[in-house]
Order: C-alpha cells, then sequence, then structure tokens
C-alpha cells in the first residue's frame, strides 16, 4: 500500500498502533509503564473535563485499556476527585452507575473485534443506560477501532480520549456514532515511529492543492466540465451539478440533457450552456453516446447521472457513454444503478474515474444490501475500488474516498447541514470541476468532499443548520475551498 498523503492525519489500525508501541518500547527503550502513565494521565484529563456532581466511576477490563483507567483512576483520587473502581470482568448491575459525575469505559481497547461477551456485554449495557456523560478510553467498548463496526451493543461515549494518534474506527460509522469528540492524547511515543499507512482522515491542507486561475489563462484552461444527465421532471439535479461545477471554478461548463427538458434547464442556467440529446419520452437514449463523446472532446472532465432517470434507454446511455467518454468522469445517481452489479465495467476506460454512491447506491453496484454496506462501510467502499479500478467515494457524514491499492482518506463531516436533497448533486460539480482541471483523481475526490463539508459549514452559520439547501451550499463554495 502506497504512503498516506501529507493532506491527511493518520489514523492506526489496531496492528499499525501496536507496532508504534512495540517499536518505543523494545527498540527506543521506552518504558511500557510510562506510556500507560501518560495515556492515564490524559484520560484523567478529560475525564476531569467531563465531569457533573457525583462520583467519578470507573468501569475497568483486563489489559492495557483497564491498567490506563486504574492510572486515571489514581491521579482523580489524587486530585480530591471522589473515585470507585468497578470491574467489568465481574457480573455487572446498572445500579451501580447510578448518581454517577462521569463515568469512564475502560473495557476494551483497540485490539478488539467482534461482539463483547459476558460479563462485559452486561457492564456495556448498563454503561448505555445510564443518564452521566460517558468517557471511553482509546475506543468505546465494542467498536472495532480498525474498522468503525459494531457486530453489537457497543459504548455510547460523550468523547473518546484516544492514544498517540486516532484510529479509523472513532471517524467511520456506526463506530463514529459511538465515539462522541475525540481527544487524541500524546503518550510518549518518540519520532520515526512506524507510520499507519491505511487510513487518514482529510485535513485543510488538502486545499493547498486547489488549482488557481492564473491571470493569463482562459476560461478553457480553467477546466471545461460536461454534465450529463436530466430526464423529464429530473431537470434539477443535473442544474445543481453544473452551477456547483462553475463556482467550483470551472471556466466553461456544457450540460447535456433530453432535447424536450433543455428549455426548463435553460431557465434554471445563466453561465452555462445546454445541449439537447435525442431522447425517448423524455429520457436520454443510446443514440445520444455520439454527442456525449463529441462533447467530452473538448472538456476536461465529464460528470454522468444526475437525473438520468431509470428507463431502459437512459440506462443502456449511461453506460455506452461511460465507456465512450476517454477524459477523467465522475459518476453519479441513476448513471451508478445503470451499473448495479456490473462495477467491472469500469476497468474498460483508461482515464480516470470516480465513482460518488451513498450505501443504497453501493449496495445495488456490489449486489448486497443496503444494510451490510451501512454496517462495513470501510470493507465496501475498499472493495468496489478495488472491482471498479476506480476511486470510489461512499457518501455520509464520515465520507470514505477509496482508491484501488491504496489508503482510503476519511471526511471529518460534522455537518447536518448536508442532510438535504440536492447536496449530492453539488458534490458531483464540485469534484468535476476539480478533475477539469487536471487534478489527480484521488486527491480531487478529497479535496472535493472537504470543501464540500466545509461550504455546508458556512452556510449553516448564516442560516442555521436546518434551514439550509443545496443552492446555499453552492453560494458557500468559495469559503469552503479557501485555506485558512
Amino acid at each position: 500500500m502506497t504512503a498516506l498523503p501529507d493532506w491527511v492525519d493518520p489514523l492506526y489500525e489496531a496492528a499499525e498502533m501496536r507496532a508504534a508501541d512495540a517499536w518505543a518500547i523494545e527498540e527506543q527503550g521506552v518504558p511500557e509503564a510510562n506510556l500507560m502513565e501518560r495515556a492515564g494521565l490524559g484520560l484523567a484529563r478529560v475525564t476531569a473535563a467531563a465531569a457533573g456532581a457525583g462520583p467519578l466511576r470507573i468501569v475497568v477490563g483486563k489489559g492495557n485499556n483497564g491498567g490506563d483507567g486504574l492510572v486515571a483512576a489514581r491521579l482523580l483520587g489524587e486530585d480530591g476527585y471522589e473515585v470507585e473502581v468497578l470491574d467489568g470482568t465481574q457480573p455487572f448491575d446498572r445500579g451501580r452507575l447510578e448518581g454517577s459525575g462521569v463515568v469512564v469505559d475502560a473495557l476494551l481497547g483497540t485490539g478488539f473485534e467482534g461482539a463483547p461477551r459476558e460479563p462485559l456485554a452486561s457492564a456495556i449495557w448498563a454503561i448505555n443506560q445510564q443518564d452521566s456523560p460517558v468517557v471511553a478510553c482509546d475506543v468505546p467498548s465494542g467498536v472495532n477501532a480498525s474498522t468503525g463496526e459494531v457486530d453489537a451493543d457497543a459504548v455510547r461515549a460523550a468523547v473518546t480520549a484516544t492514544f498517540h494518534a486516532s484510529k479509523p474506527g472513532l471517524h467511520v460509522n456506526p463506530g463514529k456514532e459511538h465515539a462522541g469528540r475525540v481527544e487524541v492524547i500524546e503518550i510518549g511515543i518518540p519520532r520515526g515511529a512506524p507510520e499507519a499507512s491505511s487510513a487518514g482522515l482529510i485535513a485543510e491542507r488538502v486545499l493547498a492543492l486547489y488549482p488557481r486561475r492564473e491571470p493569463s489563462g482562459s476560461k478553457f484552461e480553467s477546466g471545461v466540465v460536461v454534465v450529463v444527465g436530466g430526464s423529464m421532471g429530473l431537470t434539477g439535479a443535473p442544474t445543481m451539478a453544473a452551477r456547483s461545477a462553475g463556482r467550483a471554478g470551472a471556466g466553461y461548463v456544457q450540460v447535456a440533457v433530453p432535447g424536450p427538458v433543455q428549455p426548463a434547464v435553460d431557465l434554471r442556467l445563466l453561465e452555462q450552456m445546454s445541449r439537447g440529446l435525442p431522447d425517448d419520452d423524455g429520457f436520454h437514449t443510446p443514440a445520444g453516446v455520439a454527442d456525449v463523446e463529441e462533447m467530452a472532446e473538448r472538456a476536461g472532465a465529464v460528470v454522468l447521472g444526475p437525473g438520468i432517470g431509470r428507463a431502459d434507454g437512459a440506462q443502456e446511455f449511461a453506460r455506452g457513454a461511460a465507456v465512450a467518454v476517454e477524459v477523467p468522469l465522475l459518476v453519479d445517481a441513476d448513471g451508478l444503478n445503470a451499473h448495479a452489479g456490473r462495477l467491472d465495467l469500469f476497468r474498460e476506460r483508461d482515464a480516470p474515474t470516480v465513482l460518488t454512491p451513498h450505501e443504497a447506491e453501493l449496495g445495488r453496484l456490489l449486489e448486497v444490501g443496503t444494510e451490510e454496506v451501512a454496517a462495513h462501510r470501510l470493507q465496501h467502499a475498499r472493495e468496489a475500488a478495488e472491482l471498479s479500478g476506480a476511486v470510489v467515494v461512499l457518501k455520509g457524514d464520515d465520507t470514505i474516498v477509496a482508491r484501488p491499492g491504496g489508503p482510503v482518506a476519511i471526511s471529518p463531516g460534522g455537518t447536518p447541514a448536508l442532510a438535504t436533497a440536492g447536496t449530492g448533486d453539488v458534490l458531483s460539480g464540485l469534484i468535476g470541476a476539480l478533475l477539469a482541471k487536471g487534478m489527480d483523481a484521488f486527491e480531487a475526490a478529497s479535496l472535493g468532499t472537504l470543501a464540500h463539508v466545509l461550504a455546508a459549514r458556512a452556510a449553516a452559520e448564516r442560516l442555521g443548520p436546518d434551514h439550509v439547501m443545496a443552492g446555499d451550499v453552492i453560494e458557500a463554495l468559495p469559503q469552503g475551498l479557501t485555506l485558512r
């Protein structure tokens, strides 16, 4: 696997974290007790900040996670807090946690996989039933630190104090929903430790890659995007993608839609051009593939799928266009559904390809259920990238960007403002513009993913997250694309 790019913050899988610990202890001579003391100190600090009135109860298991909890208990006691240590490896009763000021989950560590067994399962249940804030030690018990998978019940924390570096499972659902706020605690592993190579959290440093317009450049040098989509009753999606591409900096945007819907698209667009293609009752037909191929000859990228619909002819058109286009291609929405069970068709392409499915669309592509994708998001994003040879952007609050044979980049997410119709089309147009500017597909998808989030946050600051619409995100793209 290739090294992580410098614009992500490394996320350590369990095996990578074990390697870093072992290197520090065995090769650098750092006493294991020192690492645990630093971990416990950080955990104590986070616990004290989260605590309300009442005793601080620390539920410990075996191994290093429990050891970290015991260190935190000692330090908090020395600072004058009322602390009670509870053994989670013994039969556990919910009543033991009533009236807590805070509960610390120090049951299971980063090496845990599968479903917790009794009596740990009862301890997890009891932690979740009480009302006090919960602080998780390194990773919420029951969450797979490497993948975010949750096979049974798992602790739901208000904050997770994780050590040395964060873990993928704290940022990928369903684990992300259990982790709460994540605070990274430095524990004294020296510089030069084995590095993570499998996953990273997209940082704002990626925005430095954004290609700026040159004073002597032309609209064509700024990037030409062709948006192919639309159908009778579905003109908003290609319009949103086209407007987004323009606001993201593309110099010239064309929209290819079925002939009868072209007037509706023209009413919505001012700066972008439209072209009517052959249709069958307002839907694309295979006869339009040659038109798309011609339009793509002058384009830097093509966005295929927004609003294309599921008519048989439109689906055949989408498959034909995907193969015919010889420039970077982004496929979204029903352009993806046209390839259900046929991900290998994208391997016929020579130019870069980006696929932007949500969970249901990825399920159709892989011929598995939506719930299966939701439970194993990292696994299925990586699988789709390998099968298709494309960069796969699995959308969500924890959007995952996976490329074949390489690491994954994960969005920090954190805004409900994107939970509204049309924001997926905005993302498609945004990434399409970056591809048209000549960016590498993985970099374009990752930059676009973060800029999309930042734009939504900016729109939410102005309007409130419950009132943001897709058009507001488009207007905020300049803020989302600006490195602070």
